[in-house]
């Protein structure tokens, strides 16, 4: 999407603030700070506005701040930011909104994920996706009709705690599946699978099994035009797709099976943008 105008997009991660200046087509400034996940609801709130101050520019139009946790979004409240302790319950909203004279919009970062694939990514003729986020969890944000979809309370998009198994879909279709049963973390499994260990390779194929899960529990759902994969999994598609598309032909519906898409976000930075993203009308 190219715009006519500047806006602000901010990712809070598990270790790194990451903040962008949104204009045209991407980002044309980003700093990047590590937060002080033991610090007071202060100083990380200062280290957020003075992240957003080196980027700001006079005619920026509004801040979005991408956040994993769960939120009051309409009134911009965040709660229980499991990284950060100090903060159990933050007007973000409303204090950025005072700071800066700007208006300020927040969400979880699976959604913003979603979204600034819509407007900024690949996805450029599919108005119905889910963005799905592999990594040491398994979250998504729904985009319908060009909007996100949150659901009456907030929760849609948490495929992850789906009942399978003696589990559910998370522990075995994210990152934790090579720690519990690969014994290693999924990085390292993978650079075992590139230099051909058939044992990492095996392991790969059971998590493209369980993969094609979680994707058909997507489709049965919500039937998106594409599902479009972020996170630090995404890195070692190639090493499971092979499984995963293998389970796929046992879809119920084969008509709906041909159409399937399914894409490899190639934007580590497409969070902020969704975040930017969560201004546009």
């Amino acid at each position: 999407m190219k715009l006519n105008y500047s806006l602000i997009g901010m990712d809070i991660g598990g270790t790194n603030a990451r903040v962008g200046l949104v204009e045209k087509g991407g980002i044309t400034k980003l700093e990047s700070v590590p937060i002080k996940a033991q610090g007071t609801v202060d100083e990380v709130l200062e280290q957020i506005i003075g992240l957003i101050e080196q980027v700001r520019i006079p005619d920026a139009k509004a801040i979005g701040i991408a956040f994993p946790s769960i939120m009051d979004v309409e009134a911009g409240i965040v709660y229980d930011v499991q990284n950060i302790p100090a903060w159990k319950e933050v007007h973000l909203k409303d204090i950025l909104e005072k700071r800066f004279n700007l208006p300020v919009r927040i969400n979880n970062d699976a959604n913003c994920f979603a979204l600034g694939e819509y407007y900024f990514g690949q996805n450029e003729k599919y108005p119905n996706l889910v963005g799905l986020i592999v990594g040491t969890g398994l979250g998504a944000g729904i985009v319908i009709d060009g909007k996100i979809y949150s659901g009456a309370n907030g929760g849609a998009g948490e495929f992850g705690m789906t009942p399978y198994r003696d589990k559910n879909l998370e522990y075995y279709c994210s990152g934790q599946f090579f720690v519990n049963h690969g014994n290693m973390e999924g990085a390292k499994l993978m650079q075992l699978a590139k230099d051909g260990d058939k044992e990492a390779q095996a392991v790969f194929n059971v998590f493209g099994h369980h993969f094609a899960q979680a994707i058909k529990t997507i489709q049965y759902a919500i039937d998106p035009d594409i599902i479009i994969l972020g996170g630090s999994v995404r890195k070692s598609f190639s090493h499971f797709k092979a499984a995963m598309e293998k389970e796929l032909d046992n879809f119920a519906f084969p008509h709906t099976r041909s159409r399937i898409k399914i894409a490899i976000s190639d934007d580590d930075y497409i969070a902020i943008l969704g975040a930017a993203a969560l201004n546009i009308s």
